[in-house]
């Protein structure tokens, strides 16, 4: 797996606001983007279902500051994660944590770099 392509992916359907989720890569970054737009306690250390149960906790909670987060939001609550979990999973949320080029699609920044 190519971890920027999730990333990217995330990213574009935020910024048209079209399509869903489509697997745990896209999950775990936008994930991280959750927890550093919202400040929720969740982490790369937990197992796709813990994560989504915490976002889905506190979602309705929440207060989008635009239509991109509120986006991001929909898809995190609509997707159900699979059982699937590895170490790309957690650089994609630590990247989705740290990311500094938010709602752009290229990016020279890459986790651990």
């Amino acid at each position: 797996m190519v971890t920027s392509i999730a990333r990217q992916s995330v990213i574009i359907k935020c910024n048209m606001q079209k399509s869903i989720m489509l697997g745990n890569y896209e999950f775990y970054y936008a994930a991280g983007l959750v927890s550093k737009l919202f400040g929720l306690e969740v982490t790369a250390q937990q197992k796709p279902q813990e994560v989504s149960d915490v976002i889905l906790k506190q979602a309705d909670n929440l207060s989008p500051k635009d239509e991109k987060e509120k986006y991001l939001l929909t898809m995190l609550k609509q997707y159900e994660p699979g059982e699937e979990y590895d170490d790309q999973m957690k650089e994609l949320f630590h990247w989705g944590e740290q990311e500094p080029d938010l709602w752009q699609v290229t990016t020279s920044w890459h986790p651990g770099l």
